[in-house]
């Protein structure tokens, strides 16, 4: 089971009432959940370690998860509200306002981590829930105890407004990075990290914390592989009519975990000694299925059969 940790919260994404008024249609969200779901989807057995609400919303986003298989049993439920975020759109790209203070997702602490069981066969982290403690410092001290004993992919999807310390915030993040085996970040995450040089020092400079594969999403430019040898892979982005990109990043790790899974080289890509044509294939089919997402409003991941080989 491949564990996504991190936070599930509603996007409230634009639209209008059927008199045509302007209004927020609840859609499940936050970048762990999306990924949970994603993977959920493509049929790889999935779960969410995730402060998780009982209210309404969360009630909508533990319907969500059932129906994609994804297992909640590590979740940690309370009656706190569940996280909203406001979604702004310009041009199909998203922006973000959160109320999230005393929420389910943003209460959890180190002390509420589990024993992960021998099933958990790989951890992914990112998001918001890295941005502010006592969340961030808890799955922090989860890949503290983690790293090294199952593969480890973040997506840091840099939210540095969202924090309320910067400075602790890219502290932590880099923290991370050194513990993780697989990193995705976007152009705009790579250069948060390391804000000088051109592309390739900045990727010298995330492979010198300790990451043995770099995935770098471009948008409408596709995707590329980064080992630390130099070798680079590339997916050229498949043309979509685009309604929004929330949660394309999401569901891109998701289709890239779930062919890794697929064809038994997790471990080969968290070790840096994935075969180009197996690295190829995941990288395409991540692409493929992150095109299937922002042709649709909110995160709303591709089922398997909606993706082609």
């Amino acid at each position: 089971m491949i564990l996504c940790c991190g936070e599930a919260l509603i996007d409230m994404i634009p639209g209008e009432t059927a008199t045509g008024q302007a209004a927020y249609v609840p859609h499940g969200g936050g970048a762990s959940f999306n990924t949970a779901l994603a993977l959920g989807r493509l049929g790889v057995r999935a779960g969410l370690f995730t402060g998780l609400s009982t209210d309404v919303f969360g009630q909508q986003l533990a319907q969500a998860l059932a129906a994609a298989g994804v297992d909640t049993s590590l979740a940690v439920t309370s009656p706190r509200p569940c996280t909203l975020a406001f979604v702004h759109l310009t041009d199909g790209d998203a922006s973000y306002s959160f109320f999230d203070t005393g929420s389910a997702g943003s209460s959890l602490t180190p002390q509420a981590l589990p024993n992960l069981p021998d099933s958990v066969s790989a951890l992914l982290l990112g998001g918001i829930s890295l941005c502010n403690p006592p969340a961030a410092d808890a799955y922090l001290a989860l890949a503290q105890r983690e790293a090294g004993r199952r593969p480890v992919m973040l997506d840091p999807n840099v939210r540095a407004g969202f924090s309320r310390d910067e400075a602790d915030y890219r502290a932590r993040l880099e923290k991370m990075v050194a513990l993780a085996d697989i990193v995705k970040v976007s152009e705009e995450d790579l250069s948060w990290l390391c804000p000088r040089g051109d592309t390739r020092t900045k990727l010298s400079g995330l492979f010198a914390a300790g990451p043995k594969l770099i995935l770098l999403t471009r948008g409408r430019e596709g995707a590329e592989a980064y080992l630390p040898d130099g070798q680079v892979v590339t997916a050229a982005a498949v043309p979509v009519t685009v309604a929004d990109t929330v949660g394309a990043g999401d569901t891109f790790n998701a289709g890239f975990l779930a062919m890794a899974q697929e064809r038994g080289v997790l471990k080969a890509a968290a070790s840096g000694e994935i075969a180009e044509p197996d690295l190829k294939a995941c990288l395409r089919f991540a692409v493929r299925a992150a095109a299937v997402s922002v042709s649709r409003a909110g995160a709303n991941p591709p089922w398997r059969a909606e993706v082609p080989e």
